[in-house]
């Protein structure tokens, strides 16, 4: 009786260590302390988070690309766009000039023999009795205004060349300094020009040499040859570099190193009087009208600044640009089509030129 009941006893002992330790109650995973499996919920969850985390990654990644495309875009529109507002310049100062040129022509004192009257035999030819300079005094033209062409056979360079050096003078081409002296009188004539922007007219500058020639023809129709005879680096507050001289000397300044505005390559030149026409005097314009002629100092630091006046139309074509892309966006995504990419980039590109057109205009920029 005893052995029946202890082995009931055994029987049911071993039975409830079955029920409680074996991977039937709890299962395999679970008494080899290991996680148990994922719910279905679990993993919904799980795929939803990655795929929201991918779209996040892939978004910013256009994003960043997006924006990486539209600064280089930029940058070309710096190095080459600017350039087409200064080639329709020089074309305009081009016929102003030769209009000049050719006024100051006719009111010419000299006298020269009549090409059209035949010389009689054995008379001998007068070429021309007064000579061909003239010593009226150069009058200032009013700021923007073309004053004369400069070229430098060493670099290759012909620019016609204005009065002032604003941003929208410097647009045009190399601008002279106002409260220098003008190119061609006595005194240190300076003349500023861009090297990286608006078909960068001074962009070899560096490598003139002592003795290069550096031509300089006013309005008078009087040219000058200008010797280097230095060439200096300095900061963009080192006013002295265009202080006057009592002999004629030309100053040529542009930013340096290239790209940048932190210091300024300056070229000094004397006038080669031998080989040029003689100076004269300079009688002062009365530049743009209803404005004071900036000095020196201002006239080295305006070129500098942004104007203030390119801010709201920078931001309103900027927010246009923005709107026309996202139009863009928006239908290339409903409608996957290369037409319809091509026919978006138009008027993305219409509207992105004039935001850059302001833009640089409202940031600042050196020569």
């Amino acid at each position: 009786m005893q052995t029946a009941d202890r082995r009931r006893t055994q029987r049911n002992q071993n039975s409830g260590d079955r029920g409680c330790g074996t991977p039937k109650a709890y299962g395999r995973s679970e008494w080899r302390g290991e996680p148990g499996p994922t719910t279905a919920g679990g993993r919904k969850i799980t795929a939803g988070t990655i795929a929201g985390v991918r779209s996040a990654i892939a978004g910013i990644g256009r994003a960043l690309v997006t924006l990486g495309v539209l600064i280089l875009l930029f940058v070309v529109y710096q190095l080459w766009g600017t350039g087409i507002f200064t080639a329709r310049a020089q074309e305009n100062l081009k016929h102003s000039f030769q209009k000049d040129l050719q006024r100051s022509g006719d009111d010419d004192p000299t006298v020269r023999p009549d090409p059209t009257t035949p010389t009689r035999p054995g008379a001998t030819t007068s070429t021309t009795i007064a000579t061909s300079h003239r010593f009226v005094p150069l009058t200032t033209p009013p700021d923007g205004q073309v004053e004369g062409v400069i070229r430098i056979p060493k670099i290759g360079i012909e620019f016609y060349y204005v009065e002032g050096t604003s941003r929208d003078d410097l647009k045009k081409g190399p601008g002279h300094y106002p409260g220098t002296p003008l190119p061609g009188t006595l005194g240190n004539a300076g003349i500023a020009g861009h090297r990286t922007t608006y078909l960068h007219p001074f962009w070899g500058l560096d490598k003139l040499q002592i003795g290069d020639d550096i031509y300089i023809q006013t309005l008078a129709g009087t040219t000058y040859d200008y010797k280097m005879y230095k060439q200096l680096i300095v900061l963009p507050t080192d006013t002295w570099v265009v202080n006057n001289t009592s002999d004629a000397e030309l100053t040529l300044t542009a930013c340096t190193p290239k790209g940048s505005a932190s210091h300024r390559i300056v070229v000094k030149a004397r006038l080669a009087v031998a080989k040029s026409s003689p100076p004269t005097l300079t009688r002062p314009g009365a530049g743009a009208a209803g404005k004071a002629r900036p000095n020196r100092e201002a006239g080295l630091a305006e070129g500098l600044s942004g104007q203030q006046r390119s801010l709201a139309p920078s931001v309103v074509w900027g927010i246009v640009a923005a709107l026309v892309g996202l139009a863009w966006w928006w239908a290339f995504r409903r409608w996957r089509h290369p037409t319809t990419w091509l026919v978006g980039v138009v008027p993305f590109l219409i509207a992105l030129f004039p935001f850059y057109v302001y833009l640089e205009r409202a940031l600042p920029a050196g020569y």
